[in-house]
């Protein structure tokens, strides 16, 4: 392939992705606004219409958001790419003329720390504006800082040692994409390991769940579904947000169920228990495990990519990077391909949301059968309410994105599974 086919090929899919993600936006922000006069009759008993049009206003600013950003993003990449950027951050860290392993890694974290810094208007936009607006936020300026500043330093070190690694490695072996690829995962199951214990604690406070009701209701739904419990945590999220959650973390004697406070000021015990019975059945289907070994193949397969067109002087021409006279072009691969590869995978997003929304069925008719699914039902309407959820998203856009099934589909399902098991 050649450099201006390559080119032009990169542009081609920028363009494709930015139209199917704006035609979906136009078509999710008509249908909500066409169904905000009405609160579907699903929820009409326990959702009142001041609630669904103030859902519906939420939804509508934070797609209006995404839009604004989307196309923002397309400008940083050709920016980054096609027009220099890289080729400027390159050239400048001397490596196209002498290459070294520390002014690599210094490199590839200058080109995060600038991405960072570029996504954070946004982020600061969200939170204090849009999240506020909307009675969400919790977040002061002084948590905000304090959280970016841990992330970024947590991100210098543990980013700079894995970089370091697959570097050196890169330099040292032939079949280096292979050796760099187990790395990774071996990284990334060490951080699963010990992120409850040693990552998350700082960023919020985590507590044993008091003993009670609650307590009880899911340590006799764990020994009915065999599931051993190695911890039952509340998280201090309202210090944050509003919104509630709940949420597996960590495998081995690690696992822990963590509960938002949040969560547990606006459920009851019964529904709280139906709630942890639909994650129960994530567990007990191996959905995390069948996502892992999909994403371990995955990354197999991107990594070969990433090993293919690391030596193709079309990849980095056709992004407009002038190569030096020596062969290490190392970080700049790493760099160029993670900038990249989003653009030739967006096709992948409906599919991954098919499977996820497959799961959550599943996981719901697990809760349904060791659990009461009206209690279910009830959580969820709360959630929805509360989060200010779209109840009327539009089925294409719902297709394309959605993790979990739309709120009426899913209401249905649950009620179709409390018929089957009359």
């Amino acid at each position: 392939m050649q450099a201006h086919h390559f080119t032009f090929l990169f542009i081609t899919l920028i363009v494709v992705d930015f139209a199917i993600h704006t035609w979906l936006n136009i078509r999710q922000i008509r249908y909500i606004s066409k169904h905000a006069t009405a609160v579907p009759a699903e929820f009409a008993e326990q959702i009142s219409l001041k609630s669904h049009q103030r859902a519906a206003r939420y939804s509508l600013e934070r797609l209006r958001l995404s839009q604004i950003q989307l196309f923002y993003d397309v400008v940083v990449l050709l920016a980054l790419t096609i027009l220099g950027g890289i080729n400027w951050l390159y050239q400048a860290f001397g490596l196209a003329s002498e290459p070294g392993l520390i002014k690599s890694v210094l490199f590839i974290i200058t080109v995060q720390v600038i991405l960072s810094i570029l996504g954070l208007p946004f982020a600061i936009y969200k939170t204090f504006r849009l999240e506020q607006k909307y009675g969400f936020n919790r977040t002061t300026p002084g948590l905000f800082i304090k959280d970016t500043l841990i992330s970024g330093a947590i991100s210098l070190v543990l980013g700079g040692a894995i970089l370091w690694a697959i570097l050196y490695i890169m330099q040292s072996t032939e079949q280096w994409w292979f050796w760099a690829w187990l790395v990774v995962l071996a990284f990334m199951a060490i951080m699963m390991y010990v992120s409850p214990t040693w990552l998350m604690p700082l960023f919020n406070k985590f507590t044993p769940l008091d003993e009670g009701e609650v307590k009880q209701k899911i340590e006799s739904l764990a020994n009915r579904c065999d599931f051993e419990l190695n911890g039952l945590f509340v998280m201090d999220s309202s210090k944050r947000s509003s919104h509630g959650n709940a949420f597996f973390t960590g495998f081995g004697k690690n696992r822990r169920i963590v509960f938002f406070d949040t969560l547990l000021n606006k459920l009851g015990a019964n529904e709280i228990e139906a709630i942890m019975a639909h994650e129960l059945g994530h567990f007990k289907h191996k959905h995390i495990i069948k996502r892992l070994a999909l994403m371990i193949i995955g990354s197999f397969f991107f990594f070969a990519l990433l090993g293919y067109i690391s030596d193709k002087t079309w990849f980095y021409e056709g992004l407009g990077v002038s190569l030096g006279a020596q062969s290490n072009y190392h970080a700049l691969t790493l760099v160029l391909f993670a900038l990249v590869i989003p653009s030739f995978t967006f096709w992948l997003t409906p599919l991954n949301s098919r499977l996820s929304r497959r799961d959550e069925f599943e996981a719901d008719a697990f809760a349904a059968k060791h659990s009461d699914a009206n209690d279910l039902i009830s959580a969820l309407v709360k959630l929805y309410d509360d989060n200010a959820s779209t109840l009327t998203p539009d089925p294409v856009f719902s297709a394309y994105y959605d993790s979990h099934p739309p709120a009426v589909i899913r209401i249905q399902h649950l009620k179709g599974l409390m018929g089957a098991t009359a």
